[in-house]
């Protein structure tokens, strides 16, 4: 992106959105409302394994909405997919639940599909279980052959129980039992990396975070940000967000992201709580962290 472009224009900044009543009905009025320059949804029930054909009036005004915004839209696949699961009705139904967000993605235009990157379960070891990802992750991603086709996004979890990958280190082995396929992309969630133990409050934190996560998956492969503050302390391995500046994280990380090479044209999405006015606020505090307006 050109440098000589308003601070605005580098990095959109929103927020997962509901849409329970339609995805451009509910979902874009939602938007609007808060200020949000760009989009996150999901498709189906997060919490099941549903697979809804979707709306084809309401996919079509979504796109076109999301069009005549220019707001990036993303989609958040299930959070049941495990590809490392011992069980294999979890697998089976894992792969049938991505397959359904990413053909939902590339109908509603979606820039790109964000899916959990799971963990070992049943005491099985990190490299059988990774060994299982790529058996049956790696022909979904190998599917993906239309040019509007959403890449897929690891997201790295905050490291509870067997994760199979929450430090950016880990995304490295992950990586390559994919064989580092040109359709996948990385999620960064702050709260998860500083859960996992990526000190971003501490000097220096932030840049040493992306630096690595750069060094790990190459240039270009970060995707898409979750901007989410932290309640618990580094290292905690709790998934629990805060408001932007109410954490442990704290602001000033936020504004460091902004900064980095690695960040240059990369969306952030918030997923934090407060209903509309907190969502409203967080997008607004990013935005003035990004333009360097806050006070």
């Amino acid at each position: 992106m050109n440098d000589s472009l308003p601070r605005r224009d580098r990095n959109p900044v929103g927020s997962h959105v509901p849409v329970a009543g339609g995805l451009a009905a509910k979902g874009l009025a939602y938007a609007r409302e808060i200020g949000a320059e760009t989009v996150q949804v999901f498709v189906a029930n997060p919490r099941g394994w549903a697979t809804p054909a979707g709306n084809p009036a309401q996919d079509e005004a979504f796109r076109a909405g999301c069009a005549a915004g220019s707001v990036p839209a993303y989609v958040h696949a299930p959070y049941l997919i495990n590809f490392g699961s011992h069980t294999e009705a979890t697998v089976e139904l894992s792969v049938a639940s991505l397959r359904h967000s990413l053909r939902r993605g590339r109908a509603i235009g979606a820039l790109g599909v964000v899916v959990h990157t799971g963990s070992a379960t049943g005491g099985r070891e990190r490299a059988e279980a990774l060994a299982q990802v790529r058996e049956r992750l790696l022909p979904l991603l190998d599917e993906l052959t239309h040019d509007d086709d959403p890449p897929l996004l690891l997201e790295p979890t905050a490291g509870q129980g067997a994760s199979l990958c929450s430090l950016a280190e880990d995304l490295g082995p992950y990586f390559d039992a994919l064989d580092r396929h040109p359709r996948l992309g990385v999620c960064l969630d702050t709260c998860h990396a500083y859960a996992a133990g990526h000190d971003m409050a501490a000097p220096g934190g932030t840049k040493a975070l992306l630096d690595e996560l750069v060094e790990t998956v190459g240039e270009g492969r970060l995707r898409l940000v979750h901007a989410n503050d932290s309640k618990d302390v580094v290292g905690a391995h709790k998934d629990r967000h805060e408001n932007i500046g109410s954490g442990h994280i704290g602001a000033e990380p936020f504004a460091e992201l902004f900064s980095h090479p690695a960040t240059e044209g990369v969306p952030l999405v918030i997923e934090t709580p407060g209903g509309t006015a907190g969502h409203a606020a967080d997008v607004s505090r990013l935005k003035e962290l990004r333009d360097g307006t806050a006070g």
